[in-house]
């Protein structure tokens, strides 16, 4: 048995996000609650974190720090208790140290780097970005996934994006993914128990599906 708390902090598609980790625990992890909360002690007792985002990396960081001790509660859990963290789009942004989104915001600061604009080289790549882009592994930018996040995912595993920011960590030993769009960028990090994905597993059809259950099962 384990619990999953999704947070809620008014910002995220909570309903989608909620629904694919329950079809992942049902298929993957039996036993497995999934339990939408803002209630610290929730958080607390929690096996696993994960942290949605839609939007402004402002308004969210601002959203999870106005809900009295979230934020704490969801830094203990993580850093302190050492539980297993996912963290989504605008959710997998807030690991870093600052956003250049709409002037300087910090981030929650547990991975080196900063959140800035995609610019892409060439007119056909538009921004935002939104559709299906395939995944590379390695630092080098290419080859296999690596890691048990992306147990079962073949390198060029397609999953669905929509943003105009990205985040670029310091250390490349922290990306665990990479795509392209008129120009590379991080598509998942990982280090320690925290990782965080710029796509939608909840939009990414059984890709997603493949890497949530991954989540569900990682022992970091």
């Amino acid at each position: 048995m384990q619990s999953v708390a999704l947070i809620d902090y008014g910002s995220g598609n909570l309903r989608s996000a909620e629904k694919a980790l329950q079809k992942a625990a049902a298929e993957h992890a039996p036993g497995t609650t999934v339990l939408t909360t803002s209630d610290p002690a929730a958080v607390l007792a929690a096996d696993r974190i994960v942290l949605p985002g839609v939007g402004a990396f402002a308004a969210c960081i601002n959203a999870l720090r106005a809900r009295p001790g979230l934020a704490e509660a969801v830094t203990e859990a993580v850093r302190g208790k050492g539980a297993p963290f996912l963290g989504v789009c605008v959710g997998m942004q807030l690991l870093a140290g600052h956003s250049t989104e709409f002037g300087q915001t910090p981030g929650l600061g547990w991975i080196a780097g900063e959140v800035r604009r995609l610019e892409p080289a060439g007119h056909q790549f538009k921004v935002p970005h939104m559709g299906w882009n395939g995944l590379d592994g390695g630092e080098a930018g290419a080859g296999a996934l690596q890691g048990p996040l992306f147990a079962g995912l073949p390198a060029g595993t397609h999953m669905y994006f929509t943003h105009s920011f990205a985040f670029f960590p310091e250390d490349e030993a922290d990306i665990a993914a990479w795509t392209d769009h008129g120009g590379r960028f991080t598509a998942a990090v990982v280090r320690d128990n925290m990782a965080g994905v710029q796509f939608h597993p909840e939009k990414s059809q059984a890709a997603g599906q493949r890497l949530l259950a991954n989540f569900l099962e990682w022992r970091p």
